[in-house]
Protein backbone atom coordinates (compact mmCIF):
# COMPACT_ATOMS: atom_id res chain seq x y z
CA UNK A 1 0.00 0.00 0.00
CA UNK A 2 3.25 2.54 0.60
CA UNK A 3 3.82 2.67 -3.02
CA UNK A 4 1.22 5.71 -3.62
CA UNK A 5 3.91 7.65 -1.51
CA UNK A 6 6.87 6.02 -3.28
CA UNK A 7 7.94 3.19 -1.44
CA UNK A 8 8.19 0.28 -3.51
CA UNK A 9 6.56 -3.88 -2.15
CA UNK A 10 10.61 -5.04 -2.31
CA UNK A 11 11.43 -1.70 -0.40
CA UNK A 12 8.62 -2.40 2.05
CA UNK A 13 10.00 -5.86 2.72
CA UNK A 14 13.68 -4.93 3.35
CA UNK A 15 12.55 -1.86 5.77
CA UNK A 16 10.49 -4.24 7.84
CA UNK A 17 13.30 -6.72 7.86
CA UNK A 18 15.50 -4.31 9.16
CA UNK A 19 12.97 -2.90 11.73
CA UNK A 20 12.57 -6.47 13.26
CA UNK A 21 16.49 -7.11 13.28
CA UNK A 22 17.09 -3.01 14.42
CA UNK A 23 20.32 -3.75 13.31
CA UNK A 24 21.75 -5.38 10.41
CA UNK A 25 24.38 -5.65 7.77
CA UNK A 26 24.25 -5.76 3.95
CA UNK A 27 25.13 -9.49 4.05
CA UNK A 28 22.71 -10.55 7.06
CA UNK A 29 19.81 -8.71 4.92
CA UNK A 30 21.00 -10.50 1.53
CA UNK A 31 20.26 -13.99 3.43
CA UNK A 32 17.53 -13.17 5.20
CA UNK A 33 15.48 -11.69 2.36
CA UNK A 34 17.41 -14.35 -0.23
CA UNK A 35 17.99 -11.27 -3.01
CA UNK A 36 21.19 -10.81 -5.07
CA UNK A 37 23.55 -8.14 -3.31
CA UNK A 38 23.56 -5.41 -6.05
CA UNK A 39 19.47 -5.73 -5.26
CA UNK A 40 20.03 -5.26 -1.90
CA UNK A 41 22.52 -2.62 -2.05
CA UNK A 42 20.32 -0.51 -4.27
CA UNK A 43 16.99 -0.91 -2.40
CA UNK A 44 19.09 -0.01 0.87
CA UNK A 45 20.43 3.07 -1.40
CA UNK A 46 16.80 4.05 -2.04
CA UNK A 47 15.60 3.81 1.51
CA UNK A 48 18.30 5.86 2.72
CA UNK A 49 17.60 8.79 0.13
CA UNK A 50 13.88 8.44 1.17
CA UNK A 51 15.37 9.04 5.03
CA UNK A 52 13.85 5.63 6.21
CA UNK A 53 17.98 3.58 6.51
CA UNK A 54 20.80 5.38 8.88
CA UNK A 55 24.20 4.10 8.44
CA UNK A 56 25.98 3.75 12.09
CA UNK A 57 29.10 5.24 10.76
CA UNK A 58 30.95 6.32 6.84
CA UNK A 59 31.97 2.21 6.47
CA UNK A 60 29.61 1.52 3.41
CA UNK A 61 29.85 -2.19 5.03
CA UNK A 62 29.17 -1.02 9.39
CA UNK A 63 25.07 -2.26 10.26
CA UNK A 64 22.07 -0.21 9.45
CA UNK A 65 19.49 1.29 11.19
CA UNK A 66 15.75 2.27 10.46
CA UNK A 67 14.54 5.48 11.03
CA UNK A 68 10.92 6.35 12.13
CA UNK A 69 8.27 6.07 9.74
CA UNK A 70 6.29 8.63 10.34
CA UNK A 71 9.18 11.31 10.27
CA UNK A 72 10.69 9.96 7.11
CA UNK A 73 7.53 9.43 4.98
CA UNK A 74 4.77 12.16 7.18
CA UNK A 75 6.34 14.62 4.39
CA UNK A 76 5.63 12.45 1.39
CA UNK A 77 2.12 11.55 2.61
CA UNK A 78 1.46 15.26 3.20
CA UNK A 79 2.04 16.11 0.20
CA UNK A 80 0.39 12.99 -1.37
CA UNK A 81 -2.94 14.21 0.04
CA UNK A 82 -2.13 17.69 -0.78
CA UNK A 83 -1.81 16.04 -4.36
CA UNK A 84 -5.19 14.30 -4.26
CA UNK A 85 -7.35 17.32 -2.67
CA UNK A 86 -5.81 19.67 -5.51
CA UNK A 87 -6.88 16.67 -7.95
CA UNK A 88 -10.60 16.72 -6.49
CA UNK A 89 -11.02 20.07 -7.00
CA UNK A 90 -9.64 19.91 -10.02
CA UNK A 91 -12.02 17.29 -11.11
CA UNK A 92 -15.20 18.92 -9.66
CA UNK A 93 -14.63 21.87 -11.77
CA UNK A 94 -14.33 19.83 -14.92
CA UNK A 95 -17.27 17.80 -13.98
CA UNK A 96 -19.43 21.11 -13.34
CA UNK A 97 -17.87 22.64 -16.76
CA UNK A 98 -19.14 19.53 -18.77
CA UNK A 99 -22.77 19.45 -17.00
CA UNK A 100 -22.70 22.92 -18.22
CA UNK A 101 -21.82 22.25 -21.28
CA UNK A 102 -24.55 19.65 -21.67
CA UNK A 103 -26.83 21.57 -20.10
CA UNK A 104 -26.29 24.70 -22.91
CA UNK A 105 -26.81 22.31 -26.25
CA UNK A 106 -29.03 19.55 -24.60
CA UNK A 107 -31.94 20.99 -22.21
CA UNK A 108 -32.35 16.90 -20.98
CA UNK A 109 -29.36 17.49 -19.06
CA UNK A 110 -30.95 19.65 -16.71
CA UNK A 111 -32.27 17.31 -14.70
CA UNK A 112 -30.64 14.10 -13.86
CA UNK A 113 -32.50 11.25 -11.59
CA UNK A 114 -31.23 8.60 -9.71
CA UNK A 115 -33.04 6.22 -7.73
CA UNK A 116 -32.50 4.20 -4.48
CA UNK A 117 -31.48 5.07 -0.82
CA UNK A 118 -27.76 4.41 -0.95
CA UNK A 119 -27.17 6.12 -4.50
CA UNK A 120 -29.07 9.28 -3.21
CA UNK A 121 -26.78 9.03 0.11
CA UNK A 122 -23.50 9.07 -1.78
CA UNK A 123 -24.55 11.97 -4.27
CA UNK A 124 -25.50 13.96 -1.19
CA UNK A 125 -22.20 12.76 0.02
CA UNK A 126 -20.29 13.64 -2.83
CA UNK A 127 -21.69 17.20 -2.84
CA UNK A 128 -20.65 18.06 0.30
CA UNK A 129 -17.36 16.92 0.10
CA UNK A 130 -16.83 19.20 -3.12
CA UNK A 131 -18.79 21.94 -1.30
CA UNK A 132 -16.56 25.05 -1.95
CA UNK A 133 -19.09 28.07 -0.04
CA UNK A 134 -22.55 26.81 1.04
CA UNK A 135 -24.85 24.19 1.74
CA UNK A 136 -28.69 24.57 2.15
CA UNK A 137 -30.95 21.47 3.87
CA UNK A 138 -35.12 21.67 4.52
CA UNK A 139 -34.55 18.77 6.84
CA UNK A 140 -38.15 16.85 7.35
CA UNK A 141 -38.93 13.94 9.60
CA UNK A 142 -37.78 10.48 9.14
CA UNK A 143 -35.37 10.77 6.71
CA UNK A 144 -35.52 9.16 3.48
CA UNK A 145 -31.62 8.45 2.61
CA UNK A 146 -29.18 9.73 5.36
CA UNK A 147 -30.01 10.64 9.32
CA UNK A 148 -28.61 13.27 10.92
CA UNK A 149 -26.04 11.46 12.67
CA UNK A 150 -24.85 9.81 9.03
CA UNK A 151 -23.74 13.02 7.62
CA UNK A 152 -19.95 13.43 8.69
CA UNK A 153 -19.43 15.05 6.03
CA UNK A 154 -21.34 18.17 7.16
CA UNK A 155 -18.33 18.64 9.55
CA UNK A 156 -15.77 18.04 7.40
CA UNK A 157 -17.04 20.94 5.00
CA UNK A 158 -18.10 23.23 7.93
CA UNK A 159 -13.67 22.64 9.10
CA UNK A 160 -12.76 24.13 6.13
CA UNK A 161 -15.12 26.90 5.82
CA UNK A 162 -18.38 25.72 4.17
CA UNK A 163 -21.64 27.71 5.83
CA UNK A 164 -24.09 25.21 6.55
CA UNK A 165 -28.08 26.61 6.50
CA UNK A 166 -30.61 24.00 7.43
CA UNK A 167 -34.72 24.41 8.38
CA UNK A 168 -35.59 21.82 10.43
CA UNK A 169 -39.36 20.68 10.63
CA UNK A 170 -40.81 20.80 14.73
CA UNK A 171 -41.77 16.96 14.14
CA UNK A 172 -37.67 16.10 13.39
CA UNK A 173 -36.85 17.64 16.77
CA UNK A 174 -39.01 15.19 18.24
CA UNK A 175 -37.26 11.81 17.48
CA UNK A 176 -34.57 10.17 19.93
CA UNK A 177 -31.49 11.78 20.33
CA UNK A 178 -32.84 14.82 17.44
CA UNK A 179 -31.98 17.53 19.66
CA UNK A 180 -28.45 16.36 21.32
CA UNK A 181 -27.75 15.65 17.25
CA UNK A 182 -28.62 19.14 16.51
CA UNK A 183 -26.61 20.72 19.05
CA UNK A 184 -23.61 19.05 17.63
CA UNK A 185 -23.94 20.68 14.75
CA UNK A 186 -25.16 23.62 15.86
CA UNK A 187 -21.63 23.63 18.01
CA UNK A 188 -19.48 23.00 14.68
CA UNK A 189 -21.20 26.20 13.19
CA UNK A 190 -24.42 24.99 11.66
CA UNK A 191 -27.18 28.01 11.59
CA UNK A 192 -30.29 26.15 12.56
CA UNK A 193 -33.69 27.01 11.61
CA UNK A 194 -37.39 25.26 12.51
CA UNK A 195 -41.16 25.60 10.94
CA UNK A 196 -44.03 23.89 11.72
CA UNK A 197 -43.80 21.89 7.81
CA UNK A 198 -41.40 22.18 4.78
CA UNK A 199 -42.64 21.71 1.79
CA UNK A 200 -39.96 18.75 -0.01
CA UNK A 201 -36.51 17.66 0.92
CA UNK A 202 -34.12 19.98 -0.34
CA UNK A 203 -30.35 20.47 -0.26
CA UNK A 204 -28.54 22.55 -2.22
CA UNK A 205 -24.55 23.17 -2.52
CA UNK A 206 -22.91 26.54 -3.91
CA UNK A 207 -25.81 27.38 -5.44
CA UNK A 208 -25.05 25.33 -8.67
CA UNK A 209 -26.55 21.83 -7.74
CA UNK A 210 -29.76 20.86 -5.67
CA UNK A 211 -31.07 17.51 -4.66
CA UNK A 212 -35.01 16.93 -4.25
CA UNK A 213 -36.82 14.16 -3.79
CA UNK A 214 -39.70 13.23 -6.94
CA UNK A 215 -42.12 11.30 -4.93
CA UNK A 216 -44.53 11.75 -1.89
CA UNK A 217 -42.74 10.14 1.17
CA UNK A 218 -46.07 8.65 1.69
CA UNK A 219 -45.85 6.34 -1.41
CA UNK A 220 -43.01 4.29 0.06
CA UNK A 221 -40.73 1.73 -2.12
CA UNK A 222 -37.39 3.19 -2.96
CA UNK A 223 -37.10 6.47 -2.72
CA UNK A 224 -35.87 8.77 -6.23
CA UNK A 225 -34.83 12.51 -6.78
CA UNK A 226 -34.23 14.83 -9.47
CA UNK A 227 -30.27 16.34 -9.43
CA UNK A 228 -30.96 19.78 -10.57
CA UNK A 229 -28.15 21.78 -12.31
CA UNK A 230 -28.30 25.81 -12.91
CA UNK A 231 -30.76 27.20 -14.65
CA UNK A 232 -34.76 28.58 -13.83
CA UNK A 233 -35.40 25.52 -11.90
CA UNK A 234 -32.64 25.96 -9.28
CA UNK A 235 -33.16 29.88 -9.29
CA UNK A 236 -37.04 29.16 -8.32
CA UNK A 237 -35.78 26.33 -5.12
CA UNK A 238 -33.10 28.51 -4.46
CA UNK A 239 -35.90 31.54 -3.79
CA UNK A 240 -38.16 28.77 -1.93
CA UNK A 241 -35.47 28.42 0.50
CA UNK A 242 -34.50 32.19 0.90
CA UNK A 243 -38.54 32.78 1.44
CA UNK A 244 -38.89 29.98 4.57
CA UNK A 245 -35.43 30.82 5.74
CA UNK A 246 -36.93 34.30 6.42
CA UNK A 247 -39.98 33.13 8.59
CA UNK A 248 -38.19 30.36 10.54
CA UNK A 249 -37.60 30.89 14.01
CA UNK A 250 -33.91 30.36 14.88
CA UNK A 251 -32.84 27.64 16.69
CA UNK A 252 -29.54 28.04 19.19
CA UNK A 253 -28.35 25.02 21.46
CA UNK A 254 -25.10 26.07 21.67
CA UNK A 255 -24.52 29.42 23.46
CA UNK A 256 -27.73 31.62 22.40
CA UNK A 257 -26.85 34.65 24.51
CA UNK A 258 -22.84 35.05 23.21
CA UNK A 259 -24.33 34.90 19.52
CA UNK A 260 -27.13 37.36 20.42
CA UNK A 261 -24.87 39.64 22.09
CA UNK A 262 -22.49 39.13 19.21
CA UNK A 263 -25.08 40.39 16.97
CA UNK A 264 -26.56 42.82 18.30
CA UNK A 265 -30.26 42.47 19.75
CA UNK A 266 -32.86 44.30 18.24
CA UNK A 267 -34.08 47.60 20.55
CA UNK A 268 -37.36 47.41 22.40
CA UNK A 269 -40.14 49.43 20.72
CA UNK A 270 -40.63 50.87 24.02
CA UNK A 271 -37.02 52.31 24.30
CA UNK A 272 -36.07 49.51 26.86
CA UNK A 273 -33.55 47.16 24.68
CA UNK A 274 -33.45 44.46 27.41
CA UNK A 275 -36.93 44.67 28.54
CA UNK A 276 -35.50 45.50 31.84
CA UNK A 277 -34.87 41.25 32.54
CA UNK A 278 -31.93 40.15 29.91
CA UNK A 279 -31.75 36.43 29.89
CA UNK A 280 -28.49 34.30 30.43
CA UNK A 281 -27.63 31.45 28.68
CA UNK A 282 -29.61 28.75 30.14
CA UNK A 283 -32.91 30.67 29.78
CA UNK A 284 -32.11 31.84 26.13
CA UNK A 285 -31.72 28.04 25.58
CA UNK A 286 -34.86 27.57 26.62
CA UNK A 287 -36.38 30.09 25.16
CA UNK A 288 -34.78 29.42 21.85
CA UNK A 289 -36.38 25.60 22.36
CA UNK A 290 -39.81 26.97 23.45
CA UNK A 291 -40.40 29.81 20.56
CA UNK A 292 -39.41 26.61 17.88
CA UNK A 293 -42.12 24.72 19.32
CA UNK A 294 -40.58 22.46 20.92
CA UNK A 295 -43.01 20.39 24.20
CA UNK A 296 -41.36 20.78 27.42
CA UNK A 297 -40.55 17.15 27.66
CA UNK A 298 -38.11 17.09 24.84
CA UNK A 299 -36.89 20.55 26.40
CA UNK A 300 -36.12 19.09 29.85
CA UNK A 301 -34.41 16.33 28.05
CA UNK A 302 -32.30 19.03 25.76
CA UNK A 303 -31.53 20.73 29.13
CA UNK A 304 -30.44 17.82 31.40
CA UNK A 305 -33.31 19.21 34.13
CA UNK A 306 -36.95 17.77 34.82
CA UNK A 307 -39.80 18.68 32.96
CA UNK A 308 -40.88 20.60 36.28
CA UNK A 309 -38.10 23.02 36.23
CA UNK A 310 -38.73 24.08 32.78
CA UNK A 311 -41.96 24.85 33.43
CA UNK A 312 -41.20 26.98 36.48
CA UNK A 313 -38.35 28.84 34.16
CA UNK A 314 -41.20 29.40 31.88
CA UNK A 315 -42.79 30.96 34.94
CA UNK A 316 -40.45 32.92 35.91
CA UNK A 317 -39.81 34.38 32.39
CA UNK A 318 -43.33 35.04 31.99
CA UNK A 319 -43.22 37.06 35.32
CA UNK A 320 -40.63 38.80 33.71
CA UNK A 321 -42.22 39.97 30.31
CA UNK A 322 -45.30 41.31 32.48
CA UNK A 323 -47.06 38.28 30.37
CA UNK A 324 -49.87 35.30 31.99
CA UNK A 325 -49.44 33.22 28.87
CA UNK A 326 -47.18 31.11 26.70
CA UNK A 327 -48.10 33.21 23.48
CA UNK A 328 -47.54 36.41 25.56
CA UNK A 329 -43.84 34.90 26.46
CA UNK A 330 -43.24 33.93 22.77
CA UNK A 331 -43.91 38.01 21.70
CA UNK A 332 -42.30 39.89 24.23
CA UNK A 333 -39.07 37.44 23.56
CA UNK A 334 -39.26 38.60 20.13
CA UNK A 335 -40.36 42.27 21.18
CA UNK A 336 -37.60 42.59 23.81
CA UNK A 337 -35.04 41.02 21.45
CA UNK A 338 -34.29 38.67 24.05
CA UNK A 339 -33.88 35.92 21.20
Amino acid sequence: MLDVIGLTPAEEELYRCLLQLTTARIDELVRRLHRPRAQVVAQVEALRLKGLVLPTDTDPDAPLRPTAPDVALGAALLRRQEDLEAARRRVTQLAEEYRSGLRRHHGDHLVEVITGARVLRDRLRDLQNSARTEVLWFCRANPLAMAGPENVEEFDALARGVSYRAIYERDLLLEPGALVDLAKGVAAGEQARVLDRLPVRLAIVDARTAVCPLVPDRDGGEPSAAVIGRSQLLDALLALFESHWRVATRLRLDDPLAESTAEGRRPDPDGDPGGGHQPDADEARLLSLFVAGVPDKSIASQLGVSRRTVQRRLADLMAAAGVDTRPGLAFQAARRGWL
